[in-house]
């Protein structure tokens, strides 16, 4: 079954029994108070503002298809603008989907690699044969593309050989998997200036996912759990080695700016 399935069915059964969204949010309730124990972060990350991070400037961004599991413009934009602000920029994502954010950066880089499960892999856990056919869609012609294949928390990263200057952490949300993948891309693929970047530390800017939050600062460690930071009206968090002036988290958030976008519909 795949994701869109799971989601239906979820909420189906808790149509029928409203006590399993009580289990559901006890569940992310736990982890809070696990952060909040362990960091002093009951609320979240501290927060940070794009312009902090990117130039001002506007951003050309697409492919994006706004379908399921997809990143927020504001998440792309975070992304692209960090690559144009690194000469030569390498890059190197865990979760390919659609390919949607590979290919926007693949204009602003010298090179990417982009990692996800096999097809047999995909098969195995059940997903969907138009889930599977959609993974690497916008991706998988793209010149200076390096497409790789595997489960992220066994996968060889020595064997690369290289290290990477913007790294897209977004594969498997939960615990274990956010854990390893931070743990693996430090140890092997990082160097003094890289910026690690995670999708979906918030199941939206105004709601902290702290099963993911707590992997995170485990991941990460003592020496760097203090410089990261969620960029605001993204679902994304980062580390760049800097350590920046920020606010604390308190949502919901009362904007004080807000984006204008421009949308052209294309032909795949």
């Amino acid at each position: 079954m795949g994701k869109i399935g799971k989601a239906f069915k979820a909420l189906w059964w808790i149509a029928r029994k409203p006590v399993l969204l009580n289990r559901v949010l006890t569940h992310e309730d736990s982890w809070q108070k696990e952060v909040s124990n362990k960091y002093g972060l009951s609320n979240g990350l501290p927060l940070i503002e794009m312009n902090q991070l990117i130039s001002s400037e506007p951003i050309s961004l697409g492919p994006m298809t706004f379908l399921d599991g997809g990143s927020l413009p504001t998440d792309m934009m975070l992304l692209a603008g960090l690559a144009e602000g690194i000469k030569d920029c390498t890059y190197f994502e865990i979760g390919t989907w659609r390919g949607e954010s590979v290919t926007t950066l693949s204009s602003r880089t010298k090179s990417c690699h982009t990692l996800c499960l096999t097809d047999a892999q995909m098969r195995k856990l059940g997903m969907h044969e138009r889930t599977i056919k959609s993974h690497r869609l916008f991706s998988k012609e793209v010149e200076n593309v390096v497409q790789l294949r595997g489960d992220s928390r066994s996968f060889d990263y020595k064997s690369l050989n290289q290290k990477f200057d913007l790294i897209f952490i977004d594969g498997d949300h939960h615990y274990d998997f956010v854990r390893s993948d931070t743990e693996k891309v430090f140890e092997y693929l990082t160097h003094d200036e890289t910026i690690v970047v995670w999708h979906d530390y918030g199941f939206h800017p105004d709601q902290v996912r702290f099963e993911v939050m707590a992997a995170i600062l485990d991941g990460v460690g003592p020496d760097r759990a203090g410089r990261v930071y969620h960029v605001a009206h993204t679902k994304s968090a980062i580390f760049t080695g800097k350590s920046f002036p920020s606010r604390a988290a308190d949502f919901p958030e009362v904007p004080e700016e807000y984006y204008a976008l421009e949308l052209i519909r294309k032909k795949n």
